[in-house]
């Protein structure tokens, strides 16, 4: 995993339209996927934050990070590791856009060479006037040849993953008196 890495550190990554997950149409020519989920209150918001950057979502879906303790600021690289039984795969990712601001807060990551996939994957929270909303954007197609081969397959797993990841924050936050 070491070599990996180091690979991921100093790879650029492997498509164009970086942070387009974020704001604004998702580009065409991709697969898209677009998830929300409301989380709780306007008062869950600080809590769904913090859940949110201490990488809830991947950790629910089974994902493992790594490094361990890595953050989710911009330029940070991950590989992201999940097994389907004795299949392990490994995705290379960076952090390429952070929004957290008053009411909003999340982070795109970016694929790198080495990823079964090639596009940009957004997780953001949004708070309104009563609520807490988690919304997941992506654009993706595939990269590797067993991507291309099980496309199919591809498409069943990362809607089951974005599942989970939706399912990621509400589970991290206990439900609080006010929801």
């Amino acid at each position: 995993m070491r070599r990996a890495y180091a690979n991921a550190l100093g790879a650029q990554p492997t498509y164009p339209e970086i942070g387009a997950s974020l704001d604004g149409p998702l580009p065409p020519g991709y697969d898209h996927v677009d998830g929300r989920v409301r989380v709780g209150t306007a008062d869950e918001f600080e809590r769904a934050r913090a859940a949110l950057f201490g990488w809830a979502p991947q950790r629910h879906a089974g994902i493992e990070i790594h490094p361990a303790d890595a953050r989710p600021d911009v330029g940070t690289t991950v590989l992201l590791r999940i097994g389907f039984g004795p299949l392990r795969i490994t995705a290379p990712c960076r952090v390429v856009r952070v929004v957290d601001e008053p009411g909003r807060a999340g982070f795109a990551y970016g694929t790198l060479p080495g990823h079964p996939e090639r596009g940009e994957e957004s997780f953001v929270l949004h708070r309104t006037d009563s609520d807490t909303m988690f919304e997941i954007r992506a654009f993706s197609r595939p990269a590797r040849w067993f991507s291309h081969v099980g496309a199919p397959v591809s498409r069943m797993v990362q809607r089951r993953v974005t599942a989970a990841y939706l399912r990621g924050i509400p589970s991290a936050i206990p439900p609080s008196a006010n929801s």
